[in-house]
């Protein structure tokens, strides 16, 4: 390599911010482990608490506690006092990194991010290959990971706003429909629509048998199994057609033929019935996503989306970052002559697509 001419302002910087990318990479660890010991509840329910009070109400380790609560206090994932050598959430950490109820609980998400380091060398085996790597040769982590960080999402915006800004939808799932989920995984989405709309019908479909069965015993606790059903099939040839709603949730950037699944997903609709597309909220550039949010969807879609997608066969790779443009393409090469944006959340684009 020639000899570079560095300029010594921008290499501090671009070293401070790997760092701190680092120390965040190091810390996420933490966070799931806080989150799986319920360490971050144990704070906001007692706090503020010292470290061996900590210890004591999570009935963990004093020592390793006290250098956990620590690793939380200089991310800023908690408040320290050194008056009284205290540790405590604000209402605003409580929301985001200890009550799973919360419309912003975010832990889900750092769960993603952890379970990408599980997979780094089937990954890498798919960048030297042809082969890709599949949804279901992930760590067993990630599909839970994934349930989870989408739940609050969901219960936030579904049935108060995206349902509602479909044309003619809710008045339909009020009255009885027939809906499927293509793409289901756990099938949070589909409880949430079943328990909303009790007169309607709700048909899950997911390739991964494992999601399935995890569905299917949420379903069962969530007593809607009278009218939810889950079942192993793939999105380009799931059984059923007259559908009034078909619902793909974050999933559609993640199949090997996106035009053929569409196609699909056109022949099994109801003349007047939708599609509706909920994807992430990403910009049709790559300079529209220069940011944070972008940050994550490639770097997570790097590891997941774009692999699984070619795993899986001819068509292209749309991966997580896909944004609006790419979606209308799609739908149009697919027979669909309606679109349009009918709702926006912050990480999620509602699309309605009618034939």
């Amino acid at each position: 390599m020639a000899e570079l001419t560095l300029d010594e302002t921008k290499l501090e910087a671009f070293i401070e911010r790997f760092i701190g990318d680092a120390a965040a990479t190091a810390h996420a660890a933490t966070v799931v482990l806080g989150d799986k010991l319920g360490l971050f509840r144990a704070l906001a329910e007692g706090g503020p608490l010292t470290a061996d009070e900590l210890a004591a109400r999570s009935r963990c380790h004093p020592r390793l506690i006290k250098e956990w609560v620590n690793a939380q206090a200089a991310s800023e994932y908690c408040i320290y006092d050194p008056a009284t050598d205290r540790y405590s959430l604000t209402p605003e950490q409580t929301a985001c990194l200890a009550d799973p109820d919360s419309p912003t609980f975010l832990v889900g998400n750092t769960r993603i991010v952890n379970t990408l380091h599980k997979d780094e060398e089937g990954v890498r085996n798919a960048f030297t290959g042809d082969e890709g790597f599949g949804w279901h040769e992930h760590h067993d982590d990630l599909f839970a990971a994934m349930a989870s960080a989408s739940s609050a999402d969901y219960a936030a915006g579904l049935v108060p706003e995206w349902i509602p800004a479909l044309n003619g939808v809710e008045a339909k799932l009020l009255s009885g429909a027939c809906v499927a989920d293509v793409g289901c995984g756990h099938g949070g989405p589909t409880i949430m629509l079943a328990l909303a709309y009790p007169a309607s019908t709700f048909h899950g479909f997911d390739y991964h048998a494992e999601s399935i069965e995890a569905a299917r015993k949420a379903a069962a606790e969530a007593r809607v199994s009278d009218r939810v059903t889950f079942e192993v099939a793939v999105a380009d040839s799931f059984p059923g057609e007259g559908y009034d709603l078909i619902c793909t949730f974050d999933a559609f950037h993640d199949m090997g033929n996106p035009v053929a699944v569409a196609r699909h997903i056109r022949s099994a609709l109801a003349p007047d019935g939708t599609w509706m597309i909920t994807e992430l909220n990403a910009g049709d550039r790559v300079e529209e996503n220069i940011n944070p949010f972008g940050r994550f969807l490639y770097s997570a879609s790097t590891f997941v989306c774009v692999p699984n997608a070619l795993s899986q066969g001819s068509g292209p790779a749309l991966g997580a970052a896909a944004g609006e443009a790419a979606l209308h393409e799609v739908t149009t090469e697919a027979g669909f002559s309606r679109f349009r944006r009918a709702a926006e959340a912050p990480f999620n684009l509602i699309i309605e697509a009618r034939p």
